[in-house]
C-alpha cells in the first residue's frame, strides 16, 4: 500500500504556508508557520526536528525571530483610518479554560469541525478536505462567543475577534479597506478568525435599506472569502441569520445553529454554575422547568447575582427562594414587564409562582409583614392567622 501525502508530509498545510510567505517575500508569515510547524512537531515527540527549525528561526534578523513563537501576534494591528481603532482584538484561550454547554446535537457538530481542522491535511490527500469556515447562529446568550474561544483554545491558537460593527465606516470605500487589511492580517499567521456580529457585513442585498455601498461591502467580503486560503480558520456568528446574504451561506460548510437550551441541559447548567453554591432544599427539575425560554448566559448571570447574595449574606449556600425571585424578575424583564417598584415585583412573584412564593415566603424575603404582603397581593392573610392561632 503507498503512503498518502500526509504520510509522507503530515504537515503540508504548515509547509506550503511557510512556502508562500517566501514567495509573497513575507517573512512574517513564513516565520508565524514555521513557528506553529516546530510547535507541532514538539508536541508530537520530534524534539530534534523542532529544535532545527527553531534554530533556523533564531538566526533570521531580530524583529522576525521574535515571530517564531506562533502562539503571540506581533503589533501592526489592522486600524480603522477613520477612528483611529484596532479592527481587531487579539485574546489567548487556554486549553480547559473554557467551558462549553451545548446541546449533545449541537456539541457533537462543533466537534466535527474541530476534527476536520485537525486532519485537514489527511482530509485534503483524499479529496474531501472542505474550506475550514464555521458559521453559528441563534438568539444572544446561546453561546456564540464561547464557542469559537474553545474552539481556539482547543487548536491552541490565538483569537482574532473582528466586530464586524466596526468595520463599517462612513468614507466611501474604507469598509472594504478595512475588510481587506483584516484578511490580508490573519492570512499571515497561525489563528482563528472570528467574525463577531457577522449580519453587519453579510446582510442580504437588495432589502429596502440597501444601497450602493452596503452591496459593495457584501461584494467585498465574498471576494475577501474566497481569496482566503481554506485551511485559514474563519468562525462566523450572528444573532440574525435571516439577514445574511444568501451568497454568504454558500461560503461555510458548517453551519451550526445554537439554540436556547432544552430542559435537560438547563437542569446540567443550574448545577454546574451554582457548583458548592447549590443547596441540598434545591428542586433542579422544578428550576429547569421553570426557566423555559431563557439562555444560558441569563443563567449565569442569575447564579452570579445570587451568589453575591449569599455572600453578603455570609451564607455558604445560596437560598433557593432568593434563586427563583431572581429567576422570575429575569423572566419579566424577558416579557418587557415593568416592575418598578418592590410592590409590583412581590405580585408578579406571586402571580408567576403560588407554590414558591406563598405569603409567608415573600413576607421573609421583603423583610415586610405578611399582613402588608396579604395587603399588596389582595389576597386573605390566612397566613398570618394561622401562625398566631
Amino acid at each position: 500500500m503507498s503512503k498518502t501525502d500526509t504520510q509522507v508530509f503530515p504537515h503540508l498545510s504548515e509547509i506550503l504556508k511557510i512556502i508562500d510567505g517566501a514567495l509573497r517575500a513575507n517573512s512574517s508569515m513564513a516565520a508565524n508557520y514555521a513557528g506553529l510547524l516546530a510547535d507541532k512537531l514538539e508536541q508530537e515527540g520530534n524534539r530534534e526536528q523542532a529544535l532545527r527549525v527553531r534554530e533556523r528561526l533564531a538566526r533570521a534578523p531580530t524583529g522576525i525571530a521574535h515571530a517564531q513563537d506562533a502562539g503571540r501576534i506581533s503589533t501592526g494591528l489592522p486600524i480603522d483610518t477613520e477612528s483611529r481603532m484596532h479592527t481587531v482584538d487579539v485574546s489567548h484561550p487556554m486549553v480547559d479554560a473554557v467551558k462549553l454547554y451545548l446541546p449533545s446535537g449541537v456539541d457533537s457538530r462543533i466537534r466535527e469541525f474541530l476534527n476536520t481542522v485537525r486532519y485537514y491535511d489527511a482530509l485534503q490527500a483524499s479529496e474531501a478536505a472542505s474550506p475550514l469556515r464555521l458559521l453559528i447562529y441563534g438568539a444572544p446568550g446561546t453561546g456564540k462567543t464561547q464557542t469559537a474561544r474553545w474552539i481556539a483554545g482547543e487548536l491552541k491558537l490565538p483569537l482574532l475577534t473582528v466586530r464586524c460593527d466596526t468595520l463599517i465606516s462612513s468614507l466611501l470605500g474604507q469598509t472594504s479597506k478595512n475588510l481587506r487589511q483584516v484578511f490580508e492580517y490573519v492570512e499571515q499567521r497561525p489563528c482563528v478568525l472570528f467574525l463577531d456580529e457577522f449580519d453587519a457585513l453579510g446582510s442580504a442585498r437588495g432589502n429596502e435599506r440597501d444601497v450602493g455601498e452596503l452591496q459593495r461591502v457584501v461584494i467585498s467580503l465574498l471576494q475577501n472569502l474566497d481569496a482566503l486560503s481554506e485551511n485559514t480558520i474563519v468562525v462566523a456568528a450572528s444573532n440574525h441569520d435571516q439577514l445574511l446574504d444568501s451568497a454568504i451561506w454558500r461560503r461555510f460548510p458548517f453551519r451550526v445553529p445554537l439554540p436556547l437550551p432544552d430542559f435537560q441541559l438547563r437542569k446540567e447548567l443550574w448545577k454546574e454554575m451554582l457548583g458548592k453554591f447549590s443547596s441540598s432544599a434545591l428542586d433542579f427539575d422544578l428550576l429547569a422547568e421553570k426557566s423555559e425560554g431563557i439562555s444560558g448566559a441569563l443563567i449565569e448571570q442569575i447564579v452570579l447575582d445570587s451568589k453575591r447574595t449569599a455572600i453578603f449574606a455570609g451564607a455558604t449556600a445560596i437560598d433557593p427562594a432568593e434563586l427563583f425571585k431572581r429567576l422570575g424578575l429575569s423572566l419579566a424583564l424577558v416579557q418587557r414587564v415593568a416592575l418598578p417598584s418592590l410592590e409590583d415585583e412581590i405580585c408578579w412573584l406571586r402571580k408567576w409562582e403560588r407554590k414558591i412564593f406563598s405569603l409567608r415566603e415573600l413576607s421573609r424575603l421583603y423583610s415586610i409583614s405578611i399582613r402588608k404582603v396579604s395587603q399588596l397581593t389582595k389576597e386573605e392573610d390566612g397566613e398570618e392567622k394561622r401562625g398566631h392561632s
